[in-house]
């Protein structure tokens, strides 16, 4: 489907996203969820094939994206000026973050990660309903958003992430598959 232009087509495809990637992982068997991630097989040259190792290096990542987002528009939105990434990063080192981001949730169990990722996704959710689809889809709205628009941020928090976590499962169920 074609990127949400609206609050309405927003709030539809981040829910929807998020339900099939929770469906998905309810789908995976012990063996899949135990199995640690191996996409050498893929030749795949990003670097998240060999960052993540298990579900809940994805769960994190995907947590942290959306604390990001939480605080970026709690803080902007209350009159102190905030970039969207972590204080030391620019989108020209945002892997370094990841890196952070994957290191920090070593000690996170699983179960855990799910529960901080559904509070996380609940609380993205919570906020879009604060804004109306020319807030969220008008540049220059917001001084603080720059040339994009915040709904391209939520986008890429909630609809495009979990699509990118989605591909990673389903790549991992069928490299488990073969084994």
């Amino acid at each position: 489907m074609a990127r949400p232009r609206t609050k309405e087509d927003l709030i539809s495809e981040s829910t929807k996203g998020y339900n099939d990637l929770i469906g998905f992982i309810s789908s995976l068997s012990d063996k899949e969820l135990n199995t640690q991630f191996d996409f050498s097989s893929l030749n795949k040259s990003e670097t998240h094939w060999k960052r993540d190792k298990n579900l809940r290096d994805v769960l994190m990542h995907l947590y942290e994206w959306q604390q990001l987002m939480l605080h970026w528009v709690y803080e902007n939105e209350n009159g102190r000026p905030r970039q969207f990434l972590m204080d030391g990063y620019s989108w020209a080192n945002y892997g370094e973050m990841n890196i952070l981001f994957f290191e920090r949730a070593q000690e996170v169990p699983l179960d855990k990660a799910k529960e901080l990722l559904s509070q996380s996704h609940n609380d993205i959710m919570a906020l879009i309903q604060k804004y109306d689809t020319e807030q969220l889809f008008t540049k220059n709205v917001y001084s603080w958003v720059g040339g994009s628009t915040l709904g391209q941020y939520f986008i890429s928090v909630t609809v495009a992430h979990y699509e990118w976590a989605l591909k990673k499962l389903k790549a991992h169920k069928k490299i488990v598959a073969a084994l």
